[in-house]
């Protein structure tokens, strides 16, 4: 008789995610709400790629809002969104998914973020993390939940300080 719970031994991570950190570089893929990044250390997010680890067909879709560039195209499935060598930080991101992914399923991230620490979680294709007030993001934190089910915790920190976000 085994000594604990075996009802899941073993599960298959969801969703996974890089984060290249200022002075450290590529900081290796975490998974499912794992941090990716740092916290405490000062350090600026510079790109970061997401790839969809479940068998459901579909692609995580995703952008980044980067020092001087603004937002940038959306990138998909691992590519890297941002910049390296250019000592650019990340100020936000927007995650969506498409296909049957975005029918099975909601993605929810939030990110910690100079001056205000870890933002509230945001949902589908919304604006995590600042725009004009040139600040840093420093750390993420990415879940994919059974679609309906809610965000992982509660938060009354706003997901977003900014002007519109461009479509």
């Amino acid at each position: 008789m085994a000594p604990g719970n075996t009802s899941k031994v073993y599960v298959s991570p969801l969703i996974g995610y890089n984060t290249h950190v200022q002075t450290y570089g590529w900081t290796g893929t975490v998974f499912d709400g794992t941090t990716g990044g740092t916290t405490g250390h000062a350090k600026r997010l510079e790109s970061i790629s997401i790839t969809n680890l479940t068998e459901t067909s579909g692609n995580v879709v995703y952008r980044v809002h980067g020092q001087t560039y603004g937002w940038q195209g959306w990138r998909q499935n691992g590519a890297q969104a941002g910049s390296i060598g250019q000592a650019k930080r990340l100020e936000a991101i927007q995650i969506k998914l498409t296909g049957a992914l975005a029918e099975k399923y909601d993605v929810y991230y939030r990110v910690h973020c100079q001056t205000y620490g870890w933002m509230g979680w945001a949902k589908n294709g919304d604006p995590a993390g600042t725009t004009g007030h040139a600040k840093r993001l420093e750390a993420i934190q990415i879940v994919l939940r059974a679609k309906g089910t809610g965000a992982p915790s509660a938060s009354s920190q706003p997901a977003y300080v900014g002007g519109a976000v461009p479509q």
